[in-house]
């Protein structure tokens, strides 16, 4: 059965799970790990293949981008590689139109490549990308001489960007909205030859992403000096070699099926991720190890094991760093035994949907309290009634609020085929699972 059994149903109904779990799964590469990886093999001067990508919407608007840019893209999907050809920092085409789709990662990583390359490149993207902050990223480019010439609103796609003799060598960003903007400024560094320094102004926040993408530009031969605090140095005459490059597993995804343990009780394993993970998202284990779960590492994959489902104890905590769990961990806070908080995650209201105000509006269409707090959100215990979910087109609030399903019959999830952005077997799995 494909995916294409749901590409027509507006809604899924998910599926009862009788627990305890038994569970051992695979998910999809990394949708960080797998963009970063496609911008650096293009900056890259030859030949570099990535084992274990993730095809979804996202990449595949990343690898439809580079093909228009005049890299030279193969794929083989059943065996998930991606080989991509670049040429020492330059862009192929010095004109060119692409279409981001709904891919932040592509949107932040291609505009900041383009605006320091010496090209002219129209930038157009979807309905819900258009109402995603850029501002900052373009301000930035704008701040040492790049040309920005917007088509509809300042500030947002579409726009056409011009690059040209770069004033300066130093740049400011602001990442508050998001980390990608600095993530993106210091992967296109290596692109200007006398090197760049990077200094954030205001608030500062999911710098785990950060972490990753220092991490991966190493692994491809390009040092970033971090001589203070916010301060970022991409030396000069920096290059990435072309790599083979192995993606990570998405450990993101792999807490949706982590998450089941203390809601259905057993075991769930999910293959090929380890502690050792490079992602944010593994400190969502240590939550669960909060929730009464035993984590253990295995040859295989960490497993997650619990003896008493639905009777862990509500928890405050700072998703700062991994706030894409922020869905999964309010799936599981009506069943805790005293309220969860969570804290600084404002910035998930500029994401793929209003993310605290989609979770507010579904937690309390399941009937259960909540409240919006300015930087987060507090959640009571409840039972939640049988309801419908809208998605807002947001591929982690389908997944997330899926979990509800499998203990309270009768949820719904309306539009499932938005996971194609970063999962587009989710509910594929979760029938294999239930049924």
């Amino acid at each position: 059965m494909s995916y294409d059994y749901f590409a027509d149903k507006p809604v899924y109904e998910v599926h009862t799970l009788q627990g305890p779990a038994a569970l051992s799964v695979c998910v999809p590469g990394s949708k960080s790990i797998t963009n970063r990886a496609l911008l650096l093999a293009a900056l890259a001067n030859g030949t570099s293949t990535l084992s274990g990508a993730l095809f979804s919407d996202d990449s595949r608007h990343f690898l439809a981008c580079l093909k228009q840019l005049g890299f030279p893209v193969e794929i083989d999907e059943e065996k998930r590689t991606m080989t991509v050809t670049g040429f020492g920092g330059q862009i192929p085409k010095k004109e060119a139109s692409i279409y981001v789709g709904s891919a932040g990662t592509a949107a932040r990583f291609l505009t900041a490549m383009l605006g320091l390359s010496d090209g002219i490149y129209h930038l157009d993207a979807s309905e819900q990308m258009k109402k995603r902050p850029m501002k900052p990223l373009l301000d930035s480019l704008t701040s040492i001489g790049v040309e920005v010439i917007y088509e509809e609103k300042e500030g947002f796609f579409p726009f056409t960007l011009k690059g040209s003799a770069h004033t300066r060598n130093t740049i400011e960003v602001n990442i508050g909205s998001s980390s990608q903007f600095l993530s993106a400024l210091l992967m296109s560094a290596p692109m200007k030859p006398e090197g760049l320094t990077i200094s954030l102004v205001g608030e500062k926040h999911a710098l785990s992403y950060v972490a990753i993408t220092t991490r991966m530009m190493e692994q491809f031969g390009c040092t970033v000096e971090v001589p203070a605090e916010g301060q970022y140095i991409v030396p000069a005459a920096s290059s990435y070699q072309p790599q083979s490059y192995q993606i990570e597993p998405d450990v993101s995804a792999a807490c949706y099926f982590y998450a089941m343990a203390p809601l259905v009780g057993g075991t769930v394993q999910v293959k090929h991720v380890h502690k050792t993970s490079m992602q944010g998202d593994i400190r969502f284990l240590s939550i669960l190890e909060a929730f009464g779960c035993r984590v253990t590492e295995e040859p295989e994959g960490i497993c997650i094991s619990c003896t008493s489902p639905r009777s862990y104890p509500g928890i405050e905590v700072d998703l700062s760093d991994c706030s894409d769990q922020t869905m999964t961990l309010a799936a599981l806070a009506p069943f805790a035994s005293s309220p969860v908080t969570i804290r600084n995650i404002s910035h998930i209201r500029l994401q793929e949907s209003n993310r605290i105000q989609a979770i507010i509006t579904e937690l309390t269409r399941l009937d259960i309290h909540c409240l919006e707090l300015e930087d987060g959100i507090y959640i009571e215990p409840g039972i939640p009634k049988a309801a419908a979910i809208e998605t807002y087109d947001d591929h982690r609030i389908a997944m997330a609020f899926a979990l509800i399903g499998l203990v309270i019959p009768g949820i719904q999830i309306n539009n499932p085929s938005c996971c194609k952005k970063t999962f587009e077997e989710y509910f594929q799995m979760l029938d294999e699972i239930t049924k």
